[in-house]
């Protein structure tokens, strides 16, 4: 696969997977993001499908050119097949009668090294949550985090992604600290922004196609929760330059033009017209002595 291929490729996951409990390194997350943009979503899959990371797939997604490309990705491999991940949802919706499931993300790995690769075999428990979906998940490219060096910027990545319509996300602290799987770690909310929130959102708005503000919410004395608002670059890029646009036409009326003072181009405006427009007619005017 290529790198062009391998970087546009879509990334699916429930919304169940996306929000589930988990901490992986974001050389794990490339392995494992990897291995889920080559799901096919229109065939049923099972847990006998093998699923190969090359080297140079990996060094193309991480930006990396070291000579221990092959070393980094056969850990990170292993580290990810010793990984929990806990998913919880509420069947057919009902209510508060949630369910949880710890499973691992893969059950196997088959290293081989002589081609520079890895293969991963899905745990069976894994598959409902990556293929066949309909509702309920999210969608990015792959490549929209490639460049995020921190797991936590590519899980907040994901989480923003999944509101991506909405513009705006509003979580609680302890459900964020949950889902990151943080353990206890950064008790302090200084500490949590600091080293978890700060630097994720740094990371979002350089390399990814989203920009992100945050704000936080208190209960009481206690900051209770963050709210994120968030949209498309490509958006705020073009608004940009329709304000300016609109502002360069703003600035140039109440102007004189063509020598007309501009009391005189403001009467004779019709509806639609520029300044210039108007400006024009006043000077076509005056040409055929009407004025």
């Amino acid at each position: 696969m290529s790198q062009q291929q391998e970087v546009s490729q879509p990334v699916y996951k429930s919304n169940a997977l996306v929000e589930a409990s988990y901490r992986l390194t974001p050389a794990e997350q490339r392995i494992m993001l990897s291995c889920i943009a080559q799901v096919r979503r229109d065939q049923p899959i099972t847990d006998e499908v093998l699923y190969s990371v090359s080297a140079t797939d990996y060094a193309a997604l991480a930006g990396t050119e070291s000579h221990s490309v092959y070393k980094e990705l056969a850990d990170a491999a292993l580290r990810l097949k010793r990984r929990e991940v806990w998913i919880t949802e509420r069947p057919n919706g009902n209510g508060n009668r949630e369910e949880t499931l710890v499973t691992g993300w893969v059950q196997s790995i088959r290293y081989r090294k002589a081609e520079g690769r890895v293969e991963l075999r899905f745990s069976k428990d894994m598959l409902p949550y990556l293929t066949q979906l309909t509702e309920q998940f999210t969608r990015y490219a792959l490549g929209d985090i490639a460049k995020l060096n921190s797991g936590y910027a590519i899980r907040l990545y994901e989480l923003l992604c999944q509101w991506r319509d909405t513009g705006e996300r509003v979580v609680s602290v302890e459900w964020l600290r949950d889902t990151f799987l943080l353990e206890g770690k950064y008790p302090a909310i200084k500490d949590f922004k600091k080293r978890v929130i700060e630097p994720a959102i740094e990371q979002i708005n350089e390399h990814t196609s989203l920009w992100v503000k945050w704000d936080q919410r208190k209960t009481g004395r206690r900051v209770s929760h963050l709210v994120f608002t968030f949209g498309e670059k490509s958006k705020r890029v073009s608004n940009k330059r329709h304000k300016k646009d609109a502002s360069s036409r703003t600035a140039s009326e109440g102007r004189a033009m063509f020598g007309i003072p501009p009391e005189v181009i403001a009467q004779h405006m019709q509806p639609g017209d520029s300044w210039q427009d108007a400006a024009l007619r006043v000077l076509e005017a005056r040409r055929e002595k009407t004025y």
